[in-house]
């Protein structure tokens, strides 16, 4: 296996990495959206769902990146949870902590795709360093959305 090919395989990984953690991130937006209650739902209801667009958008590109180096996307249901690094997340939550995880996902996403696009970089992939570059941009907005709504001091709900 040539250098240029173990760089080429690496990319599709980060890429298989980041459209099954986009496809949780996803699923845990819709978590959210339905379960959520109280004085914001209805901003954070549609917060919710618009932000969850966006990530589902992300889901196909990331799989066509991998599809235009000639390598594979997840694309077996089984495969997407071993593969991502975004965990599920699980039982009741009250609105605080579905914001707060929903924070901690973009957290982990954002730290990820800035590894991942020095990867792609190092394999002279500027096409998927830019792909990186944009979607990172999207859940920095997200999570400055998110953060923005647990600030104390509002006199509103904290």
């Amino acid at each position: 296996m040539t250098a240029t090919l173990t760089a080429q395989t690496t990319v599709v990984e980060t890429l298989n990495r980041e459209q099954a953690n986009a496809l949780v991130a996803y699923l845990n937006y819709k978590k959210y959206h339905w379960l959520t209650y109280g004085p914001l739902f209805r901003d954070l209801h549609l917060l919710f769902e618009e932000q969850g667009a966006e990530v589902f958008a992300m889901i196909d590109e990331l799989a066509e990146r991998s599809l235009m180096l000639d390598g594979a996307p997840v694309a077996d249901p089984a495969e997407y949870l071993p593969t991502a690094t975004v965990k599920p997340s699980t039982g009741k939550l009250a609105v605080q902590e579905m914001v707060e995880e929903a924070i901690a996902t973009h957290d982990l996403i954002i730290a990820e795709m800035h590894q991942d696009a020095e990867v792609a970089a190092q394999a002279g992939d500027i096409g998927t360093a830019d792909l990186y570059t944009r979607l990172v941009q999207v859940h920095q907005k997200h999570r400055w959305f998110l953060k923005e709504i647990i600030k104390k001091g509002d006199g509103l709900v904290s």
